[in-house]
């Protein structure tokens, strides 16, 4: 089966991620995956076409001038034919509607996948409308997420076409990382609590700080790290200095080397307010880092209370920073929940189980037709 991925991407995230764990498995079976990344003038974010190329996944930059550049369909139509792809596998809201402009009419099968779909202000812009639109004329149409499916439903999408995937990730790199961080931040004997993800208010990064301080209090030497770019960067710095903390925390942007951060952790914390289910999380889990998270979305499908991880509600910096204390002063603790937090990810969140789950959405896609009506 040949396969196009098609996606305008904000960065190194969960669904670059998932495309990366996907085209390397199907290859390992002896499919063809081919990336489309556009390549937007403003924002080109070229790391998921970077790494994609320095893994021998052959992937193509798709120029893309502002919001709307009809060029982008000519592009589309040009790589699809060229590949001879059997499905089109669109990621993301501008990839979905361009890619359908693209190929309606041509018979090839398109699939999306919805990510998060859980802005408020996308469900009201154009691309968020012109969303809704296209895909209910997708093949099929991928959920990551209960909260997800439930969405698309109230968009008009019918249930028929919807199928739920839960992501799943490569664990091999998390095998033997090495704790970069310790050296780097000289916290060889400090314990290191770490946030994963977008710079962006559903991530809940400013609960996170809030947090950070109150532990301090209790466990003066442990040391913070946010890991992720996005547009309030410059809000958060401020909270930092606000708070007083910039000597334990560090913002570290964008990483190319995600396991070896990873490694480097304590204990991992996810704050958000909105959440589908984050890669980051499972990346997490397979590193064996005890989490401390929110319960919102899909995360208490995994963070299992007391069993994998800790919950908290959604914007409870007093719970939050009494989870972090609670394992940050327990090792065996620790230990436990993330033992058992790697053997769920083995059991339930491979990349394998994802491809199979894919494999099957993709012959009913082409089953169908590529029917789009």
């Amino acid at each position: 089966m040949k396969v196009l991925h098609v996606i305008s991407s904000g960065g190194m995230y969960g669904a670059e991620a998932v495309i990366l764990n996907l085209s390397r498995t199907l290859k390992e079976r002896g499919h063809s995956c081919t990336l489309g990344v556009f390549s937007n003038s403003a924002n080109p974010n070229l790391q998921l076409h970077e790494s994609a190329t320095r893994e021998g996944i052959e992937s193509h930059l798709i120029p893309c001038k502002g919001q709307i550049d009809w060029t982008v369909t000519a592009s589309l139509r040009e790589l699809a034919t060229r590949v001879g792809a059997d499905v089109v596998h669109a990621h993301g809201y501008k990839a979905d509607v361009y890619v359908y402009l693209a190929l309606r009419g041509t018979g090839t099968a398109l699939v999306s996948t919805c990510h998060n779909w859980l802005k408020a202000g996308l469900l009201v812009s154009a691309y968020g409308v012109a969303d809704r639109l296209v895909l209910r004329r997708y093949a099929r149409v991928v959920a990551v997420s209960d909260e997800v499916k439930q969405r698309l439903l109230k968009a008009g999408v019918r249930e028929e076409k919807i199928r739920m995937v839960c992501n799943g990730i490569d664990l091999r790199p998390f095998d033997h990382a090495l704790p970069v961080l310790r050296e780097e931040l000289a916290a060889n004997d400090c314990p290191i609590v770490g946030l994963i993800g977008r710079l962006s208010r559903e991530k809940g990064v400013d609960i996170f700080l809030r947090a950070a301080a109150r532990v301090l209090m209790e466990v003066p030497s442990a040391r913070f790290v946010v890991v992720g770019e996005g547009p309030d960067r410059d809000k958060l710095e401020l909270l930092i200095d606000a708070l007083g903390i910039r000597k334990s925390v560090s913002m570290l942007g964008r990483r190319d080397d995600m396991p070896s951060v990873y490694a480097s952790l304590g204990v991992m914390v996810s704050s958000s307010r909105q959440e589908g289910l984050p890669m980051a999380i499972l990346e997490g889990m397979a590193s064996g880092l005890p989490l401390v998270a929110s319960a919102v979305g899909d995360v208490p499908t995994v963070v299992l209370d007391g069993r994998t991880g800790l919950l908290t509600g959604a914007e409870d910096v007093d719970a939050l920073a009494r989870g972090i204390v609670r394992l940050l002063q327990d090792s065996a603790r620790r230990e436990q929940l993330g033992a058992a937090a790697r053997q769920l990810v083995e059991e339930k969140f491979s990349a394998e189980r994802m491809t199979t789950d894919y494999l099957r959405v993709y012959e009913e896609a082409i089953a169908s037709g590529g029917k789009t009506r």
